[in-house]
């Protein structure tokens, strides 16, 4: 028996660092909806490590297309480009300290539980991460009775205001009223 049919989400854009962002906060508002709130984090690094290498490397131009789609347990989220050059993965290790790229895949590998790419086509290509989606909250399970009530030679619960209604000590002058230290 399948519990939640298919879920898709797809945006199409221009990988510029101002798009990047929206897309980001589109994936995260879709996730939140889905109630898959403790993917946020992973899937928005992965889509933006994944946005930002078309930006950097896609030729001939920077449209593509992220597409998250739910299919029961597995989040899968991907990007669609019109450079059919496939990313270079180097080894992490051989990446300078200070160098400003060559770790994004690396990222995403670390973040996801599954990633590729694909050809799409003859111009273009896909490159691809999963997660797992947490298991759907089961509906509590009821509380159980309650104990009956036990006969009123119980010794009442102890009032704060019994506290309060002693009589005021004759000897000591009695507070004023709080004041507000806001004027009006």
């Amino acid at each position: 028996m399948i519990s939640h049919p298919s879920r898709h989400c797809t945006v199409e854009l221009q990988a510029l660092p101002s798009r990047i962002g929206q897309v980001r906060r589109i994936v995260s508002a879709q996730l939140r909806y889905w109630h898959l709130d403790p993917l946020i984090d992973r899937a928005a690094l992965g889509v933006t490590e994944l946005l930002t290498n078309v930006h950097r490397h896609a030729q001939p131009d920077k449209t593509c297309v992220v597409e998250i789609e739910l299919l029961l347990d597995q989040l899968m989220v991907s990007v669609h480009d019109h450079d059919p050059r496939l990313p270079v993965v180097g080894d992490i290790d051989e990446v300078s300290p200070t160098a400003t790229c060559g770790r994004g895949l690396a990222m995403v590998a670390a973040v996801s539980e599954n990633w590729g790419v694909r050809p799409d086509g003859e111009s273009g290509k896909v490159v691809w991460f999963t997660l797992t989606a947490p298991a759907p909250a089961t509906p509590a399970a009821p509380a159980p009775a309650r104990p009956p009530r036990r006969a009123a030679a119980e010794k009442p619960a102890h009032r704060f205001v019994t506290e309060v209604e002693h009589p005021v000590d004759g000897h000591r002058p009695q507070h004023a009223p709080a004041r507000s230290a806001v004027a009006g």
